[in-house]
């Protein structure tokens, strides 16, 4: 399985099309968004990731996103990698040759106005990776 692409969002909508075929309308693509209150705070984006099965692939999976700061210091343990400012992980099924999706969401704390990054990946491979940077709110 392959991710074809991750984003945040604010609606998703599926539509069929004759073929049979499926569409999905996705609204409200972000990068940024302000603060709903003074940091510290807590918000919970939408990330929609998209995924495509080759008609040779394995029809089960497991799906992970980690989100961290984009500026976050290395682990206190000696460890290459700071512990997660939260993780995701849920089941894919996708026959072969089809598409799927799945939405994640996490809360995550924010102290001050920076830059979360969500890192997905299938079965541990390839890093997918989503910015998501919370600016100040809009006064």
């Amino acid at each position: 399985m392959e991710i074809i692409a991750a984003l945040f969002m604010d609606d998703i909508e599926l539509r069929s099309v004759p073929g049979p075929s499926t569409r999905i309308d996705l609204g409200g693509i972000q990068f940024s968004a302000p603060a709903p209150a003074p940091a510290p705070v807590t918000v919970a984006p939408h990330l929609v990731v998209l995924v495509w099965n080759p008609p040779e692939g394995k029809e089960f999976g497991a799906l992970e996103v980690t989100f961290d700061f984009h500026d976050a210091p290395a682990a206190a343990d000696g460890d290459d990698e700071p512990e997660p400012l939260a993780r995701n992980v849920q089941p894919l099924q996708i026959e072969p040759g089809k598409f799927n999706y799945r939405l994640v969401r996490a809360d995550l704390e924010f102290d001050d106005y920076r830059t979360v990054v969500a890192t997905c990946r299938i079965d541990g491979g390839r890093a997918h990776v989503v910015p998501y940077t919370l600016l100040p709110p809009v006064e």
